[in-house]
């Protein structure tokens, strides 16, 4: 269990591989959870190339608190970096899936002390609702009944009160990153951000940067192949810090 700097107990795991050159953290997606077997089998391949520290985010799995979808979540990410740190890993390399990737980019930007970032599947600003999953999503959000279901689903516990202050939307943090290298992978079959998100995010961003245009790939973790998540692997272990 870690603690957050605003007080809440976050579940999390440390995956080591024997060295301390490098590590990464990872971040899943809204509902998820680092001991769904999606999140595990990519904490698998990416043992191979550094320790992972994988976490619950705050109202998900045995987390405390309340989810705020992307805002006090930064909080969370910190903590799990901060914890990488204490291990003793020498490098840090965020990777973070759909909700996960949106706080990587704003943890990067407000945070700062992390190495490189690894985007994947994530939204380039709030409150889109132009695919059918993410009107879900929002009705999951904002109606009573939606939490409940989604609490009684996945386990995921929602805060009843909207953002107040709105955070800070992703593609105006990915503006504050550089020097950090950043790499944005996308789908181009994605169903709950269209491939515009990847490149607002990509154009928005400082050097150094790439952009992956996954053909046939869908959305986050679920959806990324070991193929995938290995060549996402390479590139973290290639890239040097700024």
């Amino acid at each position: 269990m870690l603690r957050t700097a605003d007080g809440v107990r976050i579940d999390a795991a440390h995956t080591p591989n024997g060295s301390l050159d490098l590590g990464v953290v990872v971040a899943h997606g809204f509902t998820g959870t680092w001991r769904g077997p999606d999140t595990r089998r990519i904490v698998h391949v990416l043992s191979r190339f550094g320790g992972v520290v994988s976490f619950d985010f705050r109202g998900h799995g045995r987390s405390g608190g309340r989810s705020t979808v992307g805002d006090l979540e930064v909080l969370d990410m910190d903590a799990a970096v901060k914890h990488a740190r204490s291990i003793g890993y020498r490098r840090i390399v965020t990777l973070g899936f759909s909700m996960g990737a949106a706080v990587a980019v704003r943890h990067a930007a407000l945070h700062r002390g992390v190495d490189a970032v690894v985007a994947v599947s994530g939204p380039a600003r709030w409150y889109y609702r132009g695919t059918k999953p993410m009107r879900q999503v929002h009705w999951a959000i904002e109606r009573w009944h939606g939490r409940l279901a989604v609490r009684l689903a996945k386990r995921t516990r929602i805060a009843v009160e909207g953002w107040d202050p709105v955070p800070l939307p992703p593609h105006e943090a990915v503006a504050m990153i550089a020097p950090t290298p950043l790499l944005i992978v996308h789908g181009d079959r994605d169903p709950f951000f269209p491939v515009e998100h990847a490149y607002q995010l990509y154009e928005s961003a400082g050097e150094p940067k790439e952009l992956w245009i996954e053909p046939g790939y869908g959305h986050a973790e679920a959806a990324a192949t070991p193929d995938l998540v290995r060549r996402i692997g390479h590139w973290i272990s290639r890239t040097k810090p700024a």
